[in-house]
């Protein structure tokens, strides 16, 4: 008899031991398919959507300060061309290794005048030009620079930073081409109590 409970201890102490290992091995599993069901549906939407930056600089103040981050629309461009005073991200053209922030101040075809800390704009619908009311972002900042004028080719934009006397952009560097472009801001994450939606 004695002989016979301790098998049925036994027994019972076995079937705990596989039952533990039946749950251990089935939270593993499962927590292996939630780790590839998230990377299957992360890494596409970093790739190809959305991906985060980190604004490093002032060169585009008093709109963005060094060390803010941002969520940026990699897709909209793919559907859609990009707009007069998006801010985008791009890559310049001698320098593949880093990323810029800029706001979009000329378009394909346009010629672009800096003339008196103004910006005067040239286009089909503006042959005499129109200056460039930039008093929503810059908040009465004002910007000296020499004069100078651009005309952009067909697949060609125009970009400045907002901090205009603290900023590499085409003044310097020349215009931007369409596929220099990463994307546009979407989103200011960071600091909490800056969250914006642009």
């Amino acid at each position: 008899m004695e002989l016979e409970n301790n098998q049925k201890e036994k027994n019972i102490s076995e079937q705990k031991y596989t039952n533990q290992w039946k749950v251990i091995f089935s939270f593993v599993l499962e927590l292996i398919k939630i780790i590839i069901i998230s990377l299957a549906i992360i890494i596409p939407i970093r790739a190809y959507v959305a991906q985060p930056f980190y604004v490093e600089g002032a060169s585009m103040e008093p709109t963005f300060y060094d060390k803010e981050y941002l969520i940026i629309d990699e897709l909209s461009y793919r559907f859609n061309d990009p707009q007069r005073l998006d801010i985008v991200i791009f890559r310049p053209q001698n320098n593949y290794k880093v990323y810029y922030i800029k706001r979009i101040i000329g378009l394909p075809g346009e010629t672009i005048e800096l003339k008196n800390n103004q910006i005067i704009i040239y286009n089909v619908d503006n042959p005499q030009g129109f200056i460039l009311d930039e008093s929503v972002y810059l908040a009465g900042f004002d910007f000296s620079t020499d004069n100078q004028k651009t005309t952009l080719g067909p697949d060609e934009y125009f970009v400045m930073g907002d901090n205009r006397n603290n900023s590499l952009d085409s003044r310097r560097i020349g215009p931007i081409k369409i596929n220099q472009l990463k994307g546009k801001v979407l989103l200011r994450a960071y600091p909490f109590n800056r969250i914006t939606i642009f």
